[in-house]
């Protein structure tokens, strides 16, 4: 199959659902979500949701299962780490369906040539869930900055279009 044919099901517009999973973010101090709402409408694509979050493992899986029927993509920023409080990687998982493992072993590579050694405690994740693709990366700006410039943005209308088949 040729590079061409491989692509030729992409998405150019795409509907997304933004959640920044804080217990002090407001909509005001919210810098990561707005980032990440900013590059995807630079983009071309559309914000059907954006919401903040306390980080709290059944508001987030209700959040994604209760997204709008139109966002195809979730963008999920915080609660990635390893404090006690950082439960956003164990609820995504929990309905991942379909991993996609290269997300967060290439985000940690390209975070851990910023960063160093600190960027394997990054628990970035990605996968499908129905006919969703949920993104989940750290809060920090920085973080979000990196997942979207380098991974997220260049595939998404790939992924989008090989999940609607």
């Amino acid at each position: 199959m040729s590079t061409q044919a491989h692509h030729q099901h992409d998405v150019q517009t795409l509907s997304c659902a933004v959640i920044t999973v804080s217990d002090t973010r407001t909509a005001d101090t919210d810098r990561s979500g707005q980032r990440i709402q900013q590059l995807l409408r630079e983009h071309g694509h559309h914000i059907a949701q954006y919401e903040i979050l306390k980080d709290e493992p059944e508001l987030i899986i209700q959040a994604i299962r209760s997204a709008p029927a139109a966002a195809e993509v979730i963008i999920i920023n915080g609660g990635t780490g390893l404090a006690r409080r950082d439960t956003t990687y164990e609820a995504v998982s929990r309905l991942i369906e379909k991993e996609i493992a290269g997300f967060g072993e290439l985000f940690r590579m390209l975070s851990y040539q910023e960063i160093g050694a600190g960027a394997m405690l990054s628990r970035a994740t990605a996968g499908v869930v129905g006919h969703r693709i949920v993104f989940s990366v750290p809060g920090s700006t920085a973080a979000v900055e990196l997942a979207m410039i380098r991974l997220i943005l260049p595939q998404l209308g790939h992924v989008v279009g090989l999940v609607r088949g």
